[in-house]
């Protein structure tokens, strides 16, 4: 029987918004425990193994409390670097997630956006505080800016009103980015029939619909527990679904073709309008 577990705070302590402060918890807004996970075996024996930390040269394992984390300065040259280095530096403040700056959620590159966690009250008495934040934010339709510490490291988030509730997300830095002009400058100008654009239009207005997450379906998942499913059962796995065709050969007559199978009658061409002369 499968119990519901109840999600534990991954971080407790103070949304403040000028002179507004409340108690809040972060809980992780995403779960693992629905992926397959898979363990290392001997093929010889079928026994799970272990993976152990040994030393390059000696070939010795090393244990947990002799080892250290490294930066490699030069080739073959590290600096050590020991937990209490980095519990030592003074990234932000650890309790407090103080608004710098609120930005137009319409703003928002979504590029950016990380890791999501919920922002609930942390007890009775912050939820009116609390509740005066998330409703102005969503009155004005923005999200707040700040800075938190997360498991020993600083992450700039954003805070945005979700339902009942607030939702926090983890951000990517400029750094991280791949910058567009990198990828897209290649890209050229296609010149191409507008009636196509008109006939591309017709197929997505009626493939309109509301972002429903629930019908998000993980393919890849479902594949390795209907091949684990077969292989239990002593059957062969699944065949795989054929490949998609990689080019379009004719756009016009694919797009047309597309229009028929959803229902769709092709657009009549406009005539040309008639010149008058003088």
């Amino acid at each position: 029987m499968n119990m519901m577990v109840a999600p534990r705070a991954a971080w407790k302590g103070f949304l403040k918004v000028g002179s507004v402060t409340c108690g809040v918890k972060v809980i992780g807004a995403t779960s693992e425990a629905s992926k397959i996970h898979f363990k290392i075996l001997n093929r010889k024996d079928g026994l799970p193994v272990k993976s152990v930390y040994a030393d390059e040269e000696t070939g010795e394992p090393v244990d947990a409390e002799d080892q250290v984390k490294g930066f490699e300065v030069e080739k073959d040259e590290f600096l050590q670097i020991d937990p209490d280095d980095i519990k030592a530096l003074k990234l932000t403040s650890d309790h407090t997630l103080e608004v710098g700056e609120f930005v137009d959620i319409d703003q928002i590159d979504t590029r950016y956006l990380e890791k999501p966690y919920y922002l609930i009250p942390a007890d009775g008495a912050a939820s009116e505080a609390y509740g005066v934040i998330r409703d102005a934010m969503k009155n004005k339709g923005v999200a707040a800016r700040s800075c938190i510490v997360l498991y020993q490291r600083g992450r700039e988030v954003l805070i945005q009103p979700y339902g009942k509730g607030m939702v926090m997300t983890e951000l990517r830095t400029h750094n991280e980015m791949v910058p567009e002009n990198s990828v897209f400058d290649g890209l050229k100008k296609q010149d191409y029939d507008p009636e196509l654009l008109e006939i591309a239009g017709m197929l997505i207005d009626k493939k309109v619909t509301t972002f429903d997450p629930s019908k998000f379906e993980d393919t890849y998942e479902d594949a390795l527990i209907a091949m684990i499913d077969a292989k239990r059962k002593g059957k062969k796995p699944p065949k795989q679904a054929p490949k998609p065709k990689e080019n379009v050969i004719d756009l016009a007559e694919v797009l047309k073709k597309s229009l028929k199978q959803e229902g769709l009658g092709t657009p009549k061409k406009a005539e040309p309008s008639k010149r008058k002369t003088a």
